[in-house]
């Protein structure tokens, strides 16, 4: 929900970093994987009860996941860039929550296997999308220029950081903040299945003339 208007305020000043990391010679995909072990190393912080340690890996990598882009958009774009970066997102947003299971199994298990499943059925929906999308050859720029279909939702990349920063804020806090993040996660994707049923369930025009 907050991605668009992120965009419009984090962009100019990572694009003119990109553009001073790519004269460098520094390569996109290198910064995409430098950001993922920066998550990892976040996960594996919280799992330790190092909270404000991870706080700081997690901010860290996603500065470089938002570097990336812009070192991309300075060079080149490739297909396998943005497929990357996409991956390497989904393998971070899983292993903040599974650092909090490995740090308390028995007071986080529940709630982080909850957690987890709204996000797998909240990236299903929103990789979804994205493929009928590009399907169809639709496009937006809404979340900036990236390398599929971005369907906006109620929780998009903005809540989710801001939700990692309060839950290793308040650790103890994390099974009643993880039952809530994860009910508005399913929201989310329910909301835009129904996005897709409105944009996409009409038969299409061929299939209508056979």
């Amino acid at each position: 929900m907050l991605d668009a208007y992120a965009r419009k305020l984090i962009d100019p000043p990572l694009d003119t970093l990109g553009r001073g990391l790519a004269r460098l010679g520094v390569a996109a995909n290198a910064v995409t994987l430098v950001g993922l072990a920066f998550g990892l190393a976040a996960a594996g912080a919280i799992a330790g009860g190092a909270f404000m340690l991870g706080l700081g890996l997690i901010l860290t990598s996603r500065l470089a996941d938002g570097l990336d882009g812009a070192v991309a958009r300075a060079t080149r774009k490739s297909d396998f860039g943005g497929y990357l970066d996409i991956a390497s997102d989904f393998l971070f947003y899983g292993a903040v929550p599974f650092g909090f299971i490995l740090y308390d199994p028995a007071a986080n298990g529940i709630a982080g296997a909850f957690l987890l499943l709204s996000f797998y059925v909240n990236g299903a929906s929103f990789l979804g999308y994205a493929i009928v999308a590009a399907k169809k050859g639709m496009q937006t720029r809404a979340q900036g220029v990236k390398s599929l279909y971005y369907s906006n939702g109620l929780l998009e990349g903005t809540e989710t950081i801001a939700f990692f920063i309060l839950l290793c804020v308040v650790p103890t806090y994390f099974m009643p903040l993880a039952f809530a993040f994860g009910t508005l996660c399913f929201a989310t994707a329910f909301l835009r299945v129904w996005g897709a049923y409105q944009a996409f369930g009409q038969v299409s025009s061929d299939q209508q003339e056979t």
